[in-house]
């Protein structure tokens, strides 16, 4: 005769635990103990997170925008009606310079993933700061660039070539902005103890931002300032 089955039964298990598949023991794991997947990202099957493909793939439309912008400056810019040229107003050392102290940046925020993946937590500070501060450098120094010319007589309205540029370059600095929020929005993390050796990604996806923003400058300024 079999032996009857103690009741109640030593585990049991609730209908939310069951919805659950990450926290169902694996065999051979203790009774209740979590699965090691649980509250790890999910990966893609190109082994990219879906976090870090959403951003690529916002960057891939951001590629589209700014080829669009790039093109229309291309095609405007000469046309310039009654206003000033463009190359006349242009302060090339000054633009050099402001571009030079964007590229550091991009250096630096290699250097706060490195620091994070380490673990190495205030270096990570360090240098998120220290990028954050070279990007408000950055422009700061458009900024003053875009009052100058509003000194000289070139507006948004004054020429298509004046809108084109103001536009394009307009834009890029929106996006600056953008990247310059999220790396004090990761430091303030970082600060309250969010930002972990194990979400080194969240820091990871901030640089693959960062980067974009320092690659498209590079050819804004070629196209832009260099190419007469």
């Amino acid at each position: 005769m079999p032996a009857a089955t103690p009741w109640p039964p030593r585990e049991q298990r609730s209908l939310t635990d069951l919805a659950d598949p990450h926290e169902i023991a694996a065999p051979g794991d203790p009774v209740g103990a979590p699965n090691e997947t649980h509250g790890t990202s999910h990966v893609t099957s190109t082994g990219i997170s879906n976090e870090k493909l959403a951003m690529w793939v916002f960057l891939g439309s951001e590629c589209l925008l700014f080829g669009g912008l790039i093109s229309t400056f291309l095609l405007y810019k000469e046309r310039t009606a009654s206003g000033p040229k463009l190359h006349d107003l242009f302060d090339i050392g000054f633009t050099s310079i402001s571009s030079f102290v964007l590229l550091i940046s991009s250096l630096t925020m290699v250097l706060a993933v490195s620091a994070i993946q380490r673990g190495d937590h205030r270096s990570l500070r360090s240098w998120l700061a220290v990028t954050a501060l070279l990007g408000s450098v950055f422009i700061s120094g458009q900024v003053y660039e875009f009052k100058e010319f509003l000194n000289e007589g070139m507006g948004f309205t004054t020429s298509p070539a004046s809108s084109a540029f103001f536009t394009l370059t307009g834009f890029h600095g929106a996006h600056v902005t953008i990247g310059i929020i999220m790396l004090i929005s990761t430091l303030v993390l970082s600060l309250r103890g969010r930002i972990t050796q194990e979400k080194a990604e969240a820091v990871e996806i901030v640089g693959l931002y960062w980067h974009f923003v320092d690659v498209v400058w590079i050819i804004v300024f070629t196209v832009v300032y260099l190419i007469k």
